[in-house]
């Protein structure tokens, strides 16, 4: 999964993007409000994690203008807990949120809760033929074994589950398990989707070819 954080404490922005790529997310920043939505409207985020008061656009209108075009989950972290200021986010478009200071085992639960019901997919435990995919602990069992997955393989595993039935393209793949510092080649997909198989059973992707690839089931 990829997020992004629109946080302008620059150290608090840092810790929450480690914390998160610990986690196994690729994570972006963005530290005022103007670039939060340029990069929120130039990329298919699985999740925002937006700041209210942030220079040069504040929370609130970016979340207004974002919803004109996107409906990427949103969760609102901020200091402001007033209920007025919560229905205020929610009514303007968020998805959850979340007062400061907050414990970052329950941000990241809320982020992959969020991630989980826009894929239509709420249960944390996803069961596929003998597969057993548990998005909140991040493991794949078969048969009841735990399989030994590298990060970026669970990550590719999680979104072809979570968009079971789907084609799920090599650009969407690459753009949703990297963030931008990361200067990967396009073609790892097909590596990590070739180690997969190996490990899950060939019948556990099917190929595309030249467009992506599809889990079934």
């Amino acid at each position: 999964m990829r997020v992004l954080v629109v946080e302008d404490e620059v150290d608090l922005a840092r810790s929450l993007r480690r914390a998160l790529q610990e986690d196994g997310l690729a994570v972006d920043l963005a530290h005022d409000g103007e670039s939060g939505l340029y990069q929120a409207e130039r990329v298919d985020y699985d999740a925002v994690l937006l700041d209210l008061m942030l220079p040069r656009l504040d929370g609130w209108e970016l979340l207004r203008r974002l919803r004109k075009k996107k409906s990427t989950p949103v969760l609102v972290l901020t200091a402001r807990d007033a209920v007025v200021d919560k229905v205020k986010g929610l009514n303007t478009g968020a998805d959850d949120y979340l007062t400061k200071p907050f414990e970052l085992a329950e941000l990241i639960a809320r982020v992959r809760a969020l991630v989980r019901r826009s894929a239509g997919k709420p249960s944390p435990v996803v069961r596929l033929r003998d597969l057993e995919i548990d998005t909140a602990a991040r493991t794949v069992r078969r048969a009841g074994k735990e399989l030994d997955l590298t990060p970026k393989e669970y990550a590719l595993v999680e979104l072809l589950v979570l968009h079971r039935g789907e084609l799920v393209t090599r650009t969407m793949i690459y753009e949703h398990i990297y963030d931008d510092a990361d200067d990967s080649l396009s073609n790892v997909v097909d590596v990590y989707a070739s180690n997969v198989r190996r490990k899950l059973g060939k019948d556990f992707v099917e190929t595309r070819r030249g467009e992506g690839y599809i889990v079934r089931g």
